[in-house]
């Protein structure tokens, strides 16, 4: 009987009176990456999850260390359609979408579960809802890190201790007077200057996430690390809308199950190699200052005090969606 049942079964699959389920047509999908290891890391794992919940009908190409040209060309690029998902930081994007200024922000996360949490809450999903009109879906927050302060005088706890020290910063308005609301002499400067600069004393100090500070041996020309965690800037990983919404419902799932899933792993990662890096410049001799909840409260309310929040949302579409990122 089983075996006539398989027979009459497939006499009627060659017929066409039973319809065989239908499986989705293969897509392969080419996703742009930065330099970063956490986030290299992260692309495999991306790549990983999506084509095995697929069901191997996705197939995700990986271009990792600008490979298809830097952050700003690889969106453009993935607007356009020729990329179809891309890893960049918020920085290059918000001249082409005024809502991530909303990144440039002082203290808008106090800590890295803090930026978490607003990021995957109703913030984060609302600026990832303002790209869709100009043809991008977001589908995760990875974390590019904190830009902390160095300098070659003295541990700095509170923005009074700055005491007009000099600090090299990008030319950028809103860094620009939120340095000097600390009291700092802010100093715009080519990145390729600066530790030049640093080693001749031409200024005192500089801002810059743990990667770079590491990166560039700031440790051999600097004394002192504040973790003040000032600016928090994301990467944004984000796919051409019109791609997304032609995968079939499977497809789509995949693909927003390596987003959040990815997201844990890049995030963990990234935590882990700050740790190596804090213990190694610590071994190089720099002395890491940690902040308190009330000495970063003292930084954040200079900011507020200088009206910077008014500053940001002025170059912002949607400015509630600062007041929501803040409100947590």
């Amino acid at each position: 009987m089983k075996s006539l049942f398989s027979l009459s079964l497939a006499s009627l699959l060659a017929l066409g009176i039973i319809a065989a389920p239908a499986l989705a047509a293969p897509v392969t999908l080419k996703m742009a990456n930065v330099t970063s290891l956490s986030a290299k890391d992260a692309g495999v794992e991306f790549k990983k999850i999506a084509e095995e919940a697929s069901g191997g009908t996705l197939t995700v190409e990986l271009f990792p260390d600008n490979q298809l040209g830097d952050d700003r060309t690889a969106v453009e690029s993935t607007v356009f359609g020729d990329i179809d998902i891309t890893v960049s930081s918020t920085s290059p994007m918000a001249t082409m979408f005024p809502d991530l200024f909303v990144f440039d922000a002082p203290f808008l996360f106090l800590s890295p579960d803090d930026a978490y949490s607003a990021l995957d809450g109703a913030g984060g999903k609302q600026a990832f809802t303002s790209l869709e009109p100009k043809g991008l879906k977001g589908l995760a927050y990875w974390e590019n890190g904190f830009r902390n302060l160095t300098n070659n005088k003295k541990e700095v706890h509170v923005p009074s201790e700055l005491d007009n020290m000099k600090i090299r910063v990008m030319q950028n308005e809103i860094q620009l007077a939120a340095w000097k609301a600390f009291g700092a002499n802010p100093t715009p400067m080519a990145f390729t200057e600066l530790f030049t600069a640093l080693q001749q004393g031409t200024v005192d100090g500089e801002e810059n996430p743990l990667g770079i500070i590491d990166g560039n041996k700031f440790w051999e020309v600097q004394k002192f690390v504040s973790l003040t965690q000032h600016v928090y800037t994301p990467y944004i990983v984000v796919m051409n809308l019109d791609k997304f919404n032609s995968l079939d419902d499977t497809q789509k799932a995949a693909i927003l199950k390596a987003s959040v899933e990815s997201t844990v792993y890049q995030r963990n990662r990234s935590q882990e190699l700050e740790g190596e890096i804090l213990k190694k410049i610590r071994d190089k001799g720099m002395t890491v200052t940690t902040l308190t909840p009330d000495q970063k409260a003292a930084w954040q309310q200079k900011i507020v005090d200088a009206n910077l929040y008014d500053m940001v949302k002025a170059k912002m579409d949607h400015p509630e969606i600062l007041d929501t990122l803040l409100a947590k």
